[in-house]
């Protein structure tokens, strides 16, 4: 289930996850953006009826890391796997916005990514990072993607590119030397 609705019981949303998964549509369970309350509650539910939840996907990245207040925490209690979407941040986690908004960008074009995220703060944060990545002999794609694979928490992770260029690029990290815990240090220091 993609979202909790706020609206629908937890457990009629859950039954219905049961007898998909009794009737053999479906071999397991996978919940995405609950929060940490109602994930816990849905897993209760799934567990009394012998359903295991398997996955969790949650955006997580080195900006947007609002998993880390709980849910990784109550993923690692309850058993389940992560799979962390969204690693690039829709693209600000790369060079494309160090000199300004690409008028051919998310935020250029307001989809999904307004404008107003790009603040001069987060480009001054940016170009930091992007230096740290060049340190590294990366774009800072590549580091934003072998940050997020370097996370024990994470499972699985879907890098969501746009292009092949794009996709190759972000697959370079998997050649990354592991982040030094000054490296680590620095990052959270960056984007505190």
């Amino acid at each position: 289930t993609h979202r909790y609705d706020g609206f629908t019981p937890i457990e009629e949303t859950m039954q219905a996850l049961v007898d998909i998964v009794r009737s053999g549509k479906a071999l397991y369970v996978g919940l995405s953006n609950y929060p940490v309350d109602r994930l816990r509650e849905a897993v209760a539910y799934l567990k009394a009826r012998d359903v295991r939840p398997l996955i969790y996907q949650g955006k997580y990245n080195m900006i947007a890391r609002d998993v880390e207040n709980g849910h990784l925490e109550a993923m690692n209690e309850l058993g389940m796997g992560f799979t962390a979407f969204s690693p690039i941040n829709q693209g600000v986690l790369t060079n494309k916005y160090l000199n300004g908004i690409p008028a051919d960008s998310r935020a250029g074009k307001g989809n999904h990514l307004q404008a107003s995220f790009i603040t001069p703060e987060l480009l001054e944060n940016l170009r930091k990072l992007n230096a740290m990545a060049e340190q590294r002999g990366q774009t800072l794609a590549q580091m934003a993607t072998a940050w997020i694979l370097s996370r024990p928490e994470v499972t699985s992770v879907i890098i969501g590119p746009r292009t092949v260029e794009q996709m190759a690029d972000s697959l370079k990290c998997i050649k990354s030397a592991p982040f030094t815990a000054e490296e680590l240090e620095r990052i959270n220091q960056i984007l505190k």
